[in-house]
């Protein structure tokens, strides 16, 4: 986006901040939250090929896009529930181009789940926990999408486990696009109090083919001897952007474990930060992403042990075909307090044509002794002697691609503990897996 395009949108944000921010007297935190931000944006610039962090991804496409922010919401067909990869019974909160849609939503009656929309300040069972958690992981000082995510966030949601509970179901936060050109701010804020256990899926989809941004941010809290379980489905059309920040906090004896799927989209971008922040802190943290014809994928990872004894473990893989570009940054930061950590990180990458591009770039930053830590990366084709070995035993060499193929991202989808969901990925990375 050029600086005079740049500016003219800043005004026009700044515009409708306020004339949807209330007198001075009813001024929430989150009002203040999202005035701090705007004022914070007019002093950043969207990231070009030059910035270190976006030399492999250009967003000029983006840039020299105005997309207008949803306001009104055409409501879908109910049927849309039914695109959803989920076939078994969830929690579900729908929003669409951005805003809570009640009728394609749950009736929540479970002790185990609080939920409120971050645009109710009147809340009271959510409020205090919105007030010290929200917008503290996810920092906006420099970076200028969840500045502009911060800035705008109306309609989010806000989920709270209440210590030592499990909800019966799955929790599914499903963000709908049915506006063409437009740009939706999702944002999500989860809290596990001590010794909860839930799982919480995203799903990302849309109901056409023209283009659209998606700007997400959600941060996750894990607090001290919880467990959490976030799978993250995106598979929004060929023309959409999509760019997403996952903060996440992990306190003392507490596990977090996430799937990442990037299917969709023109240009997708996903930044996770995850900090270890208490002492035998584990995370586990899987990715795939599965693209083809001019599609990119850049996931950028950054896991933080700050504390003694913690553990985790990054497995990543793509499957490029055509002219599509992968991209992976990973790095672990292992602290000086941060004595026996073990951490490992690999990631895998599989071309399936001459023109498929990958760039990786896993990291470490070791600042600690007694630490157990390890690192890779590999690019290539499919494996000849396995597929030879195939062939050996009467496969035809299409049908021994195929199952190779499949089988690299299948271990990836077999890490997914929600059944339905699971099987639904299995039958539709198969079909994307086809050659020939």
């Amino acid at each position: 986006m050029n600086a005079v395009i740049w500016e003219d949108y800043l005004e026009r944000l700044i515009d409708s901040w306020k004339k949807e921010a209330p007198p001075s007297r009813t001024v929430s935190y989150t009002d203040r939250l999202r005035k701090n931000a705007l004022n914070r944006v007019e002093s950043l610039r969207l990231p070009t090929i030059r910035d270190e962090e976006w030399r492999f991804t250009d967003i000029s496409s983006l840039r020299n896009t105005l997309f207008s922010r949803a306001s009104a919401v055409s409501l879908p067909d109910p049927d849309c529930r039914k695109n959803t990869f989920l076939d078994e019974p969830v929690y579900r909160l729908v929003f669409v181009d951005g805003q809570y849609c009640a009728e394609l939503s749950s009736q929540i009656n479970d002790n185990a789940v609080i939920v409120c929309n971050l645009s109710d300040v009147t809340a009271a069972l959510c409020t205090p926990k919105t007030a010290q958690h929200l917008g503290q992981l996810a920092d906006f000082q420099n970076n200028v999408f969840v500045a502009l995510n911060t800035a705008l966030m109306h309609e989010g949601v806000c989920v709270v486990i209440p210590a030592h509970t499990s909800p019966a179901l799955p929790i599914l936060v499903q963000y709908i696009t049915s506006g063409k050109e437009v740009a939706t701010y999702p944002r999500c804020l989860f809290i596990a109090e001590p010794g909860a256990k839930a799982t919480i899926i995203e799903e990302y989809a849309t109901s056409h083919e023209s283009a659209f941004l998606t700007n997400a941010v959600t941060e996750i809290y894990v607090e001290e001897s919880a467990n959490v379980n976030h799978i993250r489905v995106q598979r929004e059309n060929s023309q959409a952007f999509h760019i997403a920040n996952n903060s996440v906090s992990v306190a003392k004896s507490a596990h977090y474990a996430s799937v990442n799927l990037a299917l969709g989209a023109r240009i997708s971008r996903f930044d996770q930060r995850i900090t270890l922040s208490g002492e035998d802190a584990e995370c586990q943290i899987d990715g795939l992403a599965l693209i083809t014809d001019h599609q990119l994928a850049d996931t950028h990872t950054f896991i933080d042990h700050t504390r003694s004894h913690g553990r985790s473990r990054q497995l990543h893989k793509c499957i490029m075909d055509e002219s599509a570009h992968g991209v992976f940054s990973g790095e672990i930061m292992v602290r000086p307090d941060s004595q026996q950590t073990d951490a490992r990180q690999l990631n895998h990458n599989l071309l399936l044509s001459e023109k498929a591009r990958m760039d990786t770039k896993p990291q470490l930053e070791i600042f600690a002794d007694d630490v157990k830590c390890s690192h890779g990366a590999t690019v290539g084709q499919l494996d000849k002697e396995s597929l030879f070995y195939l062939q050996s035993r009467g496969f035809a060499e299409e049908t021994a691609r195929n199952l190779l193929t499949y089988a690299f991202g299948g271990e990836i989808i077999n890490r997914i503990a929600v059944t339905s969901l699971r099987q639904r990925l299995e039958e539709y990375i198969l079909a994307r897996t086809q050659i020939g």
